[in-house]
């Protein structure tokens, strides 16, 4: 009889333990998609904008740009350099439109991939046509110590 009350009650234990490991991953996973969802949103809105600081916020420290003509773009202050030099050079540009589309999303520990279609259209100035274009975009995010996302590399596909 004791075995059997042993046996039910350590059954009864990893039973708990089980829900809670299934509801902390789900609670985590939530919270993750939701960080990246807000990610997602801060981009669109600075790449609008073209605001200098916007778009370099969406970076972690030691993000990766491969999207720039000129090679890798590595760091903050690097990304923010580019940015600034970006908006001096082309005071006139204005992005019209940017809608991406995530085609996949993989979350682990900390880190996330996803594929994106950029799709877009912009002005280099007030006199010029828009051009439309469609960037296919490899992005890894990096989950920051207070639980928000940036991009740690943003790279061509």
């Amino acid at each position: 009889m004791a075995i059997a009350f042993l046996a039910l009650l350590t059954m009864g234990l990893v039973a708990q333990g089980s829900r809670n490991i299934v509801s902390k991953t789900s609670d985590t996973l939530a919270a993750d998609r939701a960080g990246i969802e807000k990610l997602r949103k801060a981009d669109i809105d600075a790449t609008l904008t073209q605001e200098p600081s916007a778009l370099t916020t969406l970076w972690s420290d030691d993000g990766v740009n491969l999207q720039s003509p000129t090679g890798p773009v590595v760091g903050l202050r690097a990304l923010d350099e580019l940015y600034a030099k970006f908006r001096v050079d082309h005071p006139e540009f204005k992005v019209l439109k940017y809608s991406p589309e995530f085609k996949d999303l993989q979350i682990v520990d900390g880190w996330a991939i996803e594929s994106v279609d950029a799709n877009g259209t912009f002005k280099m100035s007030a006199k010029d046509d828009p051009v439309t274009v469609q960037q296919k975009l490899l992005r890894v995010l990096k989950r920051q110590s207070d639980g928000s996302w940036k991009f740690a590399l943003v790279s061509p596909r």
